[in-house]
């Protein structure tokens, strides 16, 4: 049986990554979080690979706000143009 939750489950292979980012509230925001892995891997607080996990999930954080940012605007302008 823990053979078949194992394939059905593996267990994760990743470690938790501890770093203290800012709130993120925004794109600048984002960019403030990124100097704090970037100095958090020169360090060597975290490694790498780490580093490179922890700025994507930043990254896309920061395209989610840039396309609602987008997506306002431009309901914005259809509005005014109506």
């Amino acid at each position: 049986m823990r053979l078949c939750l194992e394939r059905l489950a593996p267990p994760a292979k990743d470690k938790p990554v501890s770093v203290q980012l800012p709130s993120l509230a925004g794109a600048e925001d984002a960019s403030k979080a990124m100097a704090v892995v970037v100095d958090a891997m020169a360090s060597g607080e975290i490694t790498p690979s780490e580093a490179a996990a922890v700025a994507g999930v930043i990254e896309t954080y920061r395209r989610t706000i840039e396309t609602n940012e987008i997506e306002r605007r431009l309901v914005a302008l259809e509005e005014r143009e109506s």
